[in-house]
């Protein structure tokens, strides 16, 4: 997951109105290209759309964080910028008139103009993680594991030279919900995420390469269940 995260400047308009749509996806043409269904998504669906700076004839919109390579979503997040006030009911009306048929609309509400984005809103995300680990040696449970004091994961590169981290400021979280599945909480910390699959790595252990683009933990799904925003106190709340 990419981007920064917490509570950025806010900045004053009257004239915009930010509708923050949550949706779901399934089948890979969409979740290959999801900016690009978005942006198909709203022309088509006639709703008077603030233009983009780098095109006028494209709408304003702001997607994200995007997800990479291995990873799915439950919730999908996406601010659309409009020029004229359109009640929710009918911005999600207009949308699931245009929706392609691997895109879901869960819920539509209007946010304030200055309100970040989700991806700098996002303080934390909640994983699931699935797959066989009972072909693996594990020397302690996942809840021992990640609350020690330090979590240390093995980085490698080409040659073959081996760095060590410690990525427990990142993680807040994990449990086994069953033996086949783990749910795990990460946190941005200074605007960086680490990805599940290295915290699931660090667990299972095995090294993980420094360039991870296309790099997964075979025989294990991802999937991020939902961003979280924290408040003053340290309390997360779904966005």
């Amino acid at each position: 997951m990419r981007g920064g995260c917490g509570y950025k400047k806010m900045i004053k308009s009257s004239k915009i109105y930010k509708m923050r749509i949550v949706f779901s996806t399934r089948g890979k043409r969409v979740q290959h290209d999801v900016f690009k269904a978005v942006r198909e998504m709203i022309l088509a669906s006639g709703l008077p759309f603030e233009p983009a700076k780098i095109n006028a004839k494209w709408p304003r919109f702001s997607y994200g964080p995007s997800l990479p390579e291995h990873q799915t979503a439950s919730r999908e997040y996406v601010d659309i910028y409009l020029s004229a006030f359109v009640a929710a009911e009918e911005v999600k009306r207009k949308l699931q008139a245009a929706l392609p048929e691997e895109v879901s609309i869960l819920e539509v509400r209007r946010v304030p103009y200055a309100l970040p984005s989700v991806q700098n809103l996002a303080a934390a995300a909640i994983f699931s993680v699935e797959g066989n680990f009972e072909d693996f040696t594990l020397q302690q449970t996942v809840e021992n594991y990640f609350n020690t004091p330090r979590v240390e994961v093995a980085y490698m590169g080409q040659n073959g030279f081996t760095i060590t981290k410690n990525i427990k400021p990142y993680v807040r979280e994990a449990k086994m919900l069953t033996p086949r599945k783990m749910q795990l909480t990460l946190s941005c910390v200074d605007g960086k995420w680490i990805q599940p699959q290295e915290a699931l790595a660090g667990y299972l252990g095995i090294a993980v390469p420094f360039s991870q683009e296309a790099w997964t933990v075979d025989g294990f799904t991802f999937v991020r269940e939902g961003l979280y925003w924290q408040d003053s106190q340290g309390e997360l709340h779904l966005i």
